[in-house]
């Protein structure tokens, strides 16, 4: 799909979500909840901006030694009794895990949250070779009861109220009385799922943190879906993006208390899931075999541009969401992206390139309040003014923007050539005033997009320099 077209999609979206005003009151009632929520999680803003300093030295750190890191990673893990395999890409991510399975006979997964595998499309990719994906968290097990995708990365199902959601339970499982109570349609999915664990061939997960120094792969989660998938079935692959390493221990705890307090407001999450190796002798539960499959997937790329790998910092709290006015607005599907909001519209156009999805730099007010909220201190305003002057510029290529002058128009470029000339010269700027105020009828009652959603506003009679000196007023 052209550039062109890219943003046309990305408006009909938009003015889809605009005219959903259920959705827009789910969101807008969800958000308000989580800003709450976060901002009594950090009473001492002093304090806080102490943690994200440390946090953002963390995973600054972690991405200025990333291959080494990888390296001592993957050495640990194959100690560990873990096997290790690179993906660069989807497809080879897709293609890695559906051998895995097949030399499992695997037939039926569970899998927990993992917006890795939402970026890979790995549901599909499984489904159209006979193998059933079953998502075990309630809102991904919504979705895909839906056949919707996320539309937030943290609260998959956020748009959706609770009568959409009795109404899909019962629709698929009419054996299930209909019910509008959230305790007994969470009790009604759990039912669903527990068999489902118990039987499922193997297990897949994304990862959240992986540790170097010790080869241990950590997940949070609220639910226990994520411990029951990588604990129950015979075979446990867990999927990741290669930016999610850090280098000790010690470097969890901080990024942990940010990630959970900001993502939902929570001191801690329910669960926090530590996999160093497969069952051993003598262990009642576990898995006999762990996968990890590290994915690349544009992410080295991004890396080589000194300032667009901040975005790689990213620990996926979604944070920059909750607080972002154009998302509250429009919600996550408009975007039409794996990676929705603020950080969304950084790492989408990087990692698709600008000419494939390079709108979506344009939602965006640049108020700020997601820089203000990152809790690794991602400078996310700056960057995705970075990509909308990269998107029309006309420069070489850099190292981190593929598609880079996708969106140049030439019509904009003259018109801001022109502008430059007129204001640059006090004579011509004076000639250009005479023309518009005597010309003023001519002025055109549509500008392209500018004039969609307001009225092109006509020059006055006469200057206001004219004005004043016909009043007496010395404007020297």
């Amino acid at each position: 799909m052209s550039a062109t077209n890219q943003s046309k999609a990305f408006q009909s979206r938009i003015g889809e979500a605009l005219g959903n005003q259920q959705a827009h009151t789910n969101f807008r009632s969800a958000m308000n909840m989580l800003m709450e929520n976060r901002l009594k999680q950090f009473p001492d803003q002093e304090e806080l901006l102490h943690k994200r300093q440390r946090a953002d030295a963390i995973r600054a750190h972690a991405l200025r030694n990333l291959p080494t890191l990888l390296e001592k990673l993957e050495q640990k893990l194959v100690e560990n009794g873990i096997q290790v395999h690179w993906a660069e890409n989807g497809e080879e991510a897709n293609a890695l895990i559906h051998q895995l399975l097949s030399q499992a006979g695997a037939r039926s997964v569970v899998k927990g949250k993992s917006m890795v595998s939402e970026e890979i499309d790995l549901n599909h990719y499984m489904e159209e070779r006979g193998i059933k994906v079953l998502e075990s968290d309630l809102g991904e097990f919504i979705l895909q009861l839906a056949g919707e995708t996320p539309s937030h990365i943290v609260m998959p199902a956020i748009h959706k109220s609770k009568q959409d959601i009795a109404e899909l339970i019962h629709k698929h499982y009419p054996e299930h009385p209909y019910s509008e109570d959230v305790d007994t349609l969470t009790q009604q999915a759990r039912q669903i799922l527990r068999d489902k664990f118990c039987h499922a061939d193997a297990g897949i997960s994304g990862v959240n943190f992986m540790v170097a120094e010790t080869g241990t792969l950590c997940l949070v989660e609220n639910e226990g879906n994520g411990r029951m998938s990588t604990t129950v079935p015979p075979i446990h692959i867990a999927v990741t993006g290669i930016e999610k390493v850090v280098e000790s221990l010690s470097d969890v705890p901080p990024l942990l208390e940010l990630l959970t307090k900001s993502a939902t407001g929570q001191p801690i999450t329910a669960y926090f899931n530590m996999i160093t190796r497969p069952r051993q002798r003598g262990e009642m539960d576990g898995p006999q075999e762990v996968h990890l499959v590290l994915l690349d997937n544009g992410r080295s790329h991004i890396r080589r541009d000194e300032e667009l790998l901040d975005t790689l910092r990213c620990i996926r709290c979604g944070s920059c969401i909750n607080h972002c006015p154009v998302y509250v607005q429009v919600g996550g599907h408009a975007y039409g992206t794996v990676y929705p909001g603020p950080i969304g519209s950084v790492l989408e156009p990087m990692r698709q390139g600008l000419d494939k999805i390079g709108a979506l730099t344009s939602a965006c007010s640049l108020c700020g309040a997601c820089g203000q909220v990152c809790p690794v201190q991602i400078p996310l305003p700056k960057l995705i003014n970075r990509l909308r002057a990269e998107a029309v510029t006309q420069q070489v290529e850099t190292q981190g923007v593929k598609g880079q002058g996708s969106l140049r128009k030439l019509l904009e470029v003259w018109t801001w050539k022109g502008w430059r000339l007129i204001f640059g010269s006090g004579l011509r700027y004076r000639l250009f005033k005479l023309l518009a105020t005597r010309l003023r009828r001519l002025t055109p009652p549509k500008m392209g997009g500018w004039s969609r959603y307001r009225t092109i506003a006509k020059p006055a009679s006469r200057s206001l320099d004219e004005m004043a000196a016909k009043a007496g007023f010395d404007h020297e």
